[in-house]
C-alpha cells in the first residue's frame, strides 16, 4: 500500500497551476494560454488483523473468528475548458469558452437559489 500511495502522490503533483493552465500556442501571430478548471480526490485505505472477519446472518450467533484483510483505494479528477488567454501585440485579454462557463456555473446557480430560498423562509418565521 505505501508504494501505491507513493506513487499517487508523485502523480498528483501535476494538479494544479500545470493542469489548469495550458501550454502556449503560438498562432498567427497570437500566444494563446488554455485554462481549465480542473477538480481532483483521492481515496485511501488498509487494513490488516485478526478479528472477526465472518459475520453470520442470524444476530443470535456468535461472530466467527477469521483473518481480515484490506486494501483499498480511489480517485478521479475533472477538467473543464473554461477559455484562454490570448495574447495579441502585447495586450493579453481572456476569452471564456462559454458553453463550458454556462455548464460550469449550473451547479452554482443551483446551489445558491436554494441557499436563497432557505434564507427567505427562515426570515419569513
Amino acid at each position: 500500500m505505501a508504494n501505491l500511495v507513493e506513487t499517487l502522490t508523485d502523480a498528483t503533483k501535476s494538479i494544479g497551476v500545470g493542469a489548469a493552465y495550458g501550454a502556449p500556442v503560438e498562432i498567427e501571430g497570437k500566444t494563446i494560454v488554455p485554462v481549465a478548471l480542473v477538480w481532483a480526490g483521492f481515496g485511501g485505505g488498509n487494513g490488516t488483523g485478526n478479528g472477526n472477519a465472518n459475520s453470520p446472518t442470524d444476530a443470535s450467533k456468535p461472530l466467527l473468528g477469521g483473518e481480515a484483510g484490506g486494501e483499498g483505494f480511489g480517485g478521479g479528477g475533472l477538467s473543464v475548458p473554461i477559455g484562454a488567454y490570448v495574447t495579441t501585440d502585447g495586450n493579453a485579454s481572456f476569452e471564456p469558452n462559454l458553453i463550458a462557463l454556462l455548464a460550469v456555473s449550473i451547479p452554482v446557480i443551483i446551489t445558491s437559489g436554494w441557499a436563497f430560498a432557505r434564507v427567505i423562509k427562515a426570515l419569513k418565521k
